[in-house]
């Protein structure tokens, strides 16, 4: 189904299709961020990759994450010649690539790279990203000559770096956003925002998200909010309700206290991983601990069969060592070498 265009819609399709500048497309939730970039999967004009800045997100985009794509080391890039141990900069990273003829290939006929979720792309990352494409295609503009897509909203998450990292780039950039890369400064993306929002067609809660968002609620948002509070409300064990949380600290306390409440015998699953990441990165813990009866959600689609989604919840019936069952899923899964049905 041809989804519908606005005028901002239009004009960032003719800015990828007819020209070779670097955009930034922005907006609201539900104004068309998604549908913007399924379409252009869809329909493709130029030779086309999608990355994202974590493994959740890529999933979400359709692509795969941008320390894959590029095979960034971990740790921020300094954009000069520092010679420092920590983090590395242009000769260290380039010193570290080890791309075979396939990927060389991919780059150098790479026309459109697309970065979602761009609000949590540090800019370090996209400097460190510049150097590699114009090393690799011989080409000293900005990105090699490939242009970029970023897309995102920067009243969502904003990059994550620590505090260590924050000091050491601190002397080089003026925030850690994408636009404050050396490679943004210098060549200032166009800026399209759209506006008209799809999602949602009830304009009072549309009005109520505008004010969470911009940090700008009234009493009357807070009235409608509080009018929804059942103070009377008991959730029971197996009803299946999500709870939300505000860090993922109070949410993994939250699933533990759950999952100790069950009288089920218990089963641990060890991480089979592939090589160095940081712990902090990976997309699910490197021991799971699983009970029957335990409320289980997938957080990676499937490629083939499509018959289970990043989200998709439900619950164990039966468990062992190398099986899982679940009627909800009625599928196969893959333990690391063993198989068994979820």
């Amino acid at each position: 189904m041809e989804p519908i265009k606005t005028e901002a819609f239009d004009l960032a399709l003719k800015f990828i299709n007819e020209t070779n500048v670097n955009i930034f497309l922005t907006g609201k939730a539900g104004t068309g961020k998604t549908t913007f970039l399924k379409y252009l999967k869809e329909n493709p004009i130029k030779n086309m990759a999608i990355a994202a800045p974590t493994g959740v997100a890529a999933i979400n985009a359709g692509g795969i994450t941008l320390h894959s794509m590029f095979h960034l080391p971990f740790g921020p890039f300094i954009p000069v010649h520092s010679g420092a141990t920590f983090g590395f900069d242009k000769k260290t990273l380039l010193s570290r690539l080890r791309y075979n003829s396939d990927k060389i290939n991919f780059i150098n006929a790479l026309e459109l790279l697309v970065i979602d979720e761009a609000s949590m792309v540090a800019a370090y990352t996209v400097d460190a990203i510049d150097t590699i494409l114009r090393s690799v295609r011989h080409k000293q503009i900005p990105f090699g000559g490939v242009q970029v897509l970023f897309i995102g909203d920067l009243y969502q998450l904003q990059p994550v770096v620590k505090d260590n990292e924050r000091l050491a780039l601190k002397p080089h950039y003026s925030s850690n956003f994408f636009f404050d890369s050396h490679v943004l400064r210098d060549n200032i993306p166009i800026m399209v925002e759209l506006k008209t929002i799809f999602r949602q067609k009830d304009e009072k809660f549309i009005d109520i998200l505008n004010g969470l968002r911009e940090n700008m609620l009234t009493k009357e948002h807070l009235a409608i909010l509080n009018s929804r509070l059942n103070r009377d409300f008991i959730s029971r064990d197996g009803d299946g309700y999500i709870t939300l949380t505000t860090h993922n600290v109070n949410a993994n306390r939250l699933n533990e206290l759950k999952l100790n409440r069950l009288k089920t015998p218990q089963l641990k699953f060890q991480a089979e991983i592939g090589g160095i990441f940081p712990e902090h990165i990976l997309p699910a813990e490197k021991e799971l601990i699983l009970k029957r009866d335990a409320q289980v959600m997938f957080i990676k689609n499937d490629s083939e069969g499509k018959k289970f989604f990043n989200g998709k919840i439900g619950v164990i019936t039966d468990i062992s060592k190398d099986e899982i069952l679940s009627p909800a899923m009625e599928l196969i899964f893959l333990l690391g070498n063993m198989s068994g049905k979820i």
